[in-house]
């Protein structure tokens, strides 16, 4: 990937849309890429529990309302954070391509189920962002993660809660051979190429790993990459996703390149893994590619 031009941000509700936006902003600033922010809003018909036998239509209808109201609220006030984002920041609204290249940002809602726009959506920009998921609350949904990841063939950026003050220039690359791990380097170029530092981290567990290939391999793109392999404590992905999230902040990173389910996703939810333990446990910007 040459550089980014398109940067689709999905903004799931007013608590994780600060953040995310302000990352996307902060990376479509960094590019001259324009920025498309993105809501779902919920279909009522589709939000609202089965009906049982005993509701009578008014109550169907009632909650029908109520859930078009929290919807349309819920719409409203995270539009309203996006134009006074931009609004501050001085960041023109347009749907065209401006020359000279610069940042840029556009609006965009559509009704439907999220998980399913998200990812016919993604596939048409060079980069998602997306929050990161909590285990504590349901929003953003780990099925609209998974969608955007899985089914929009395209890199995607997850966003901590804490917004940081700058993104890729110093990049941990989590290294374990794999096909996964290979799209996200290559995706994460245009990041590469503009780092300060670049370490690549592996844990010596991973056989297939290869860190001097991968250094040698960057240079070619003008990339200079020091290289650190360990072995991670205990065993499981679980340990070492956390020795390599520990490894990344210990070095000063403000982005992680990694890929994402390089073992089966059932595989990852019965035994954990570094995919998992990372969608969950990130503060740092991390750029994923399965």
């Amino acid at each position: 990937m040459t550089g980014y031009k398109t940067i689709l941000t999905c903004l799931c509700d007013a608590e994780t849309a600060p953040a995310t936006l302000g990352l996307a902003l902060l990376i479509g600033r960094d590019h001259a890429a324009h920025v498309e922010a993105l809501h779902v809003k919920i279909d009522p018909a589709s939000a609202v529990p089965l009906v049982g036998e005993g509701m009578s239509g008014a109550m169907v209808e009632e909650m029908l309302g109520v859930a078009e109201r929290q919807a349309t609220e819920r719409s409203a006030g995270i539009r309203q954070l996006f134009e006074q984002m931009c609004t501050s920041q001085g960041i023109p609204l347009t749907t065209k391509p401006q020359e000279p290249a610069t940042l840029t940002a556009a609006w965009r809602e559509e009704v439907g189920r999220e998980e399913e726009v998200i990812a016919e959506a993604g596939r048409l920009t060079d980069l998602l962002v997306i929050a990161r998921p909590s285990l504590e609350r349901d929003i953003p949904s780990v099925m609209s993660l998974n969608a955007a990841l899985l089914e929009s063939g395209r890199p995607l950026m997850l966003a901590p809660p804490k917004l940081a003050t700058s993104v890729g220039r110093n990049i941990a690359i989590f290294w374990n051979g794999s096909v996964e791990a290979a799209r996200a380097v290559a995706a994460a170029l245009p990041f590469l190429q503009k780092a300060q530092t670049v370490t690549i981290l592996s844990a010596r567990e991973e056989a297939e790993a290869s860190p001097g290939e991968l250094a040698a391999y960057l240079a070619w793109h003008g990339v200079t990459a020091s290289e650190h392999a360990f072995a991670a404590g205990g065993s499981g992905g679980t340990q070492v996703a956390q020795t390599l999230l520990d490894e990344a902040v210990t070095r000063g990173a403000d982005l992680i390149v990694m890929g994402a389910y390089t073992h089966s996703r059932l595989r990852q939810l019965i035994l954990g893994g570094v995919t998992r333990q990372v969608l969950h446990g990130a503060t740092l910007p991390v750029l994923l590619c399965h």
